[in-house]
């Protein structure tokens, strides 16, 4: 599996209970930022910002058991170009993904956005045997799925699996614990964009932390029907914390059956 966010800890915040999952299991798994988030803080930047975030998601990786990587394509700058579409088959390819994970391309961020499109644009070349000719296709088509969000236009998420994370909870954590740039400082983008976050530097990491656990819950409980269907009542009504994805229709069209047994549980 390998899953693209645009930035180093999109797809930390979306996908590492999965992503734990899957290495716990002996899965081969690899996060991508799109960019090195050079922007996203409202103290620091450029240069030194990149490299934090970049060391930040390295030990999120760390923690979680997989692999990772960072383009060194600015914040904010991200384009669906020929080049980038390029980029992005080359390590689908590099990889052998059997499953892709990304943002939808109706995101608020443009950089969310421009990763989806690149991420459907490269689900039919990465088999192609004469596309980025450098590297070997991909046997065939891989699974392309995206992570759930709130956003309404022009349609809704609409969830194909649902995962409890609540055994690997504790890693998930952890990994956001590790990414101070977002989820610490005075001055990351989560202090400075929620309300009522405290100004202390021991209380504030605490607070902003709850926030994610809170979005993993609200993901549990707003799909508890889909976890029902897919896992029966009893198991359904356990979960605490889970992680959503959509089928896409650009991927491999595979059965919620065989999705089933492809994803962790």
């Amino acid at each position: 599996m390998i899953a693209f966010g645009a930035h180093p800890d999109d797809a930390e915040l979306r996908a590492s209970g999965v992503a734990a999952l899957w290495a716990a299991q002996g899965a081969k798994v690899k996060f991508v930022a799109m960019t090195n988030g050079d922007v996203g803080h409202f103290a620091q930047a450029g240069g030194p910002l990149a490299k934090r975030r970049k060391a930040e998601v390295a030990e999120c990786a760390r923690i979680l058991g997989i692999e990772n990587e960072v383009l060194d394509i600015h914040d904010g700058e991200l384009t669906p170009s020929l080049e980038n579409r390029k980029k992005m088959a080359r390590l689908i390819r590099e990889w052998q993904a059997d499953i892709v994970l990304g943002h939808r391309p109706n995101d608020y961020h443009p950089d969310h956005r421009y990763t989806g499109v690149l991420m459907d644009d490269t689900a039919v070349v990465v088999a192609a045997p004469f596309f980025t000719p450098d590297t070997p296709p991909t046997p065939r088509n891989p699974v392309y799925m995206y992570y759930s969000d709130n956003f309404q236009k022009p349609t809704p998420f609409d969830p194909t699996i649902v995962v409890s994370i609540d055994t690997v909870a504790d890693k998930k954590w952890q990994c956001i614990s590790a990414m101070p740039s977002q989820f610490g400082d005075a001055d990351s983008w989560q202090a400075r964009t929620i309300p009522n976050v405290p100004k202390g530097d021991r209380e504030r990491p605490a607070f902003l932390l709850d926030i994610v656990k809170g979005r993993n819950a609200a993901v549990a409980d707003k799909y508890r029907d889909r976890l029902a269907a897919l896992y029966g009542k009893e198991q359904a009504a356990k979960v605490k914390y889970a992680e959503a994805f959509e089928l896409t229709q650009y991927g491999r069209q595979a059965s919620v059956d065989e999705l089933k047994s492809m994803f962790p549980k």
